[in-house]
């Protein structure tokens, strides 16, 4: 049992999802894994959105060899590159063409610790593929998300999963060109400069989110956009992170934490499985529109460096100005 898993919602009080296209990011291990495993059995049909390197087609027979039970549920795979604006672009161009109906979106996949490189058009990894990325993906499904929205009784929701460590960047931020998107945090100590990277592209998800959700709002939009931390997960990137750190005293004690703390992905995906569709949310949605899911699915305040509105508008204007600059 991990340090965040306590008694209260399970997948299992989720309601009966036929119907319901939803798609998740990152589906093809770790958290993601586990989310597409706990929607489909539930009805809904589940696009995984995955690379083909991270062999989501053999995910998909994990998953179905998982069970879905009475529940009549489907996978799909849907190849995506985060790392690419233009390709994730395509991949969801190509959603759109296969589905006239996407009534959730979870934004899951993520690089939790990587050297600092600059792939495509100058920006970090970890900063395009958890952040700009996810943009552009979910800014090209907006058509059909808002059609879905606009449809009886429906229950159109974007979750975007985040983490606790985006409270770790405790200096002012600023988004005056893309270099603010590429801090190296080369001098940091504690947390380490690659986990610090990470922590930064956390906040900037934090901040994508809200402002989406301001904008849906200000449109009259009823999308709720929500963000969620799924606890320290005991996953495959956190193995591969503890594996690569020098050994030492701070080593040591974080090698213990996660392995006493941490929780397996199947529970780290509760709070971001509530968010996507629990039934309270679409009951009280003054109260969750823009909310902070924690585990097991608990709406938590955010501390005051997530809620800076000012830093979050002006991040959306260099995103769109970058995106331009590229032609995407």
């Amino acid at each position: 049992m991990g340090l965040f898993f306590s008694k209260g919602f399970t997948p299992e009080d989720l309601p009966d999802l036929t119907g319901k296209v939803i798609i998740v990011t990152g589906g093809a291990g770790g958290v993601g894994f586990a989310l597409v495993v706990h929607l489909a059995r539930r009805g809904a049909k589940v696009y995984v959105a995955a690379r083909s390197e991270d062999s989501p087609e053999e995910a998909i027979q994990r998953q179905y060899a998982a069970g879905l039970g009475n529940g009549k549920g489907q996978i799909v795979w849907l190849p995506l590159d985060l790392a690419d604006p233009r390709v994730a672009k395509k991949s969801a161009e190509e959603f759109m063409r296969k589905e006239e109906r996407l009534d959730v979106l979870i934004n899951c996949a993520a690089i939790i610790i990587c050297p600092y490189v600059k792939s495509h058009d100058g920006i970090q990894d970890v900063v395009m593929v958890n952040y700009i990325g996810h943009n552009v993906f979910t800014r090209t499904l907006m058509p059909v998300l808002k059609r879905t929205a606009s449809e009886p009784n429906s229950d159109v929701r974007i979750v975007c999963v985040s983490s606790d460590g985006y409270d770790a960047v405790r200096h002012p931020v600023q988004f005056k060109s893309i270099e603010d998107f590429n801090l190296e945090y080369k001098d940091n100590v504690f947390p380490w400069p690659s986990l610090q990277r990470y922590c930064y592209s956390k906040l900037l998800v934090m901040f994508y989110a809200s402002e989406l959700q301001r904008r849906l709002d200000e449109e009259g939009v009823p999308i709720i956009v929500l963000t969620t931390h799924p606890g320290v997960i005991h996953s495959d990137g956190v193995k591969k992170w503890l594996a690569s750190l020098k050994p030492g005293l701070i080593t040591t004690c974080v090698h213990y934490l996660v392995s006493r703390f941490a929780t397996l992905p199947t529970q780290g995906a509760y709070s971001t499985a509530f968010a996507a569709a629990a039934p309270e949310v679409r009951v009280e949605p003054r109260k969750y529109r823009g909310g902070y899911i924690c585990p097991p699915g608990k709406l938590t305040a955010v501390t005051p460096v997530a809620r800076n509105p000012v830093a979050a508008k002006e991040m959306w204007e260099l995103t769109e100005r970058f995106l331009s600059d590229i032609g995407v």
